[in-house]
């Protein structure tokens, strides 16, 4: 019987204080339960609708843009409190085991904001918040160096050292 939770739930604090933080062993509990992880990809696909955007592929988390993209993408150039809760939405998906989804949002919101232009007011978000949320140390730097490469001007990019993106393979 489980009390009513967050639908991204994290072992962290919120803006609802009232929201317990999750235990390692909550997280357990629900990374082995099959109904629960069917209706949190059920509630990410929700939410990714939500912001214009399709899962492609459950099994790599491959996403593309909805439909609907041009209306959400307005909704999120517009409202900057949707990027807390994809900052939120990355970390659950990190805390549930799905840190290929997380990789694959965030090359999504760097290519939307860096190479296509389409999300300029998320693109602080992006760089500051939503690229180190991604767990693995590999991807991450993968992900800052796929940021440096589209990031204008080049000189001005703070989230890596330059010799190092330079040489980076």
């Amino acid at each position: 019987n489980f009390l009513p939770f967050r639908l991204f739930p994290l072992r962290e604090h919120g803006m609802n204080w009232r929201a317990k933080p999750l235990t390692c062993q909550e997280i357990q509990a629900f990374r082995k339960s099959k109904e629960v992880m069917d209706r949190f990809i059920r509630a990410y696909k929700l939410m990714l609708g939500f912001y214009g955007i399709s899962l492609v592929n459950e099994e790599t988390g491959e996403l593309e843009r909805a439909e609907n993209w041009r209306e959400r993408f307005d909704n999120l150039n517009r409202y900057s409190h949707n990027n807390l809760r994809i900052t939120r939405i990355l970390k659950c998906l990190g805390e549930m085991g799905y840190e290929d989804y997380q990789v694959h949002l965030v090359k999504f919101f760097l290519t939307e904001t860096l190479v296509e232009e389409t999300l300029p007011n998320v693109k602080r978000s992006a760089l500051d918040y939503f690229l180190f949320t991604v767990r693995s140390k590999e991807k991450r730097r993968e992900l800052v160096h796929y940021a440096w490469q589209h990031f204008k001007p080049q000189s001005s990019f703070v989230w890596g050292p330059h010799d190092k993106l330079q040489k980076y393979r």
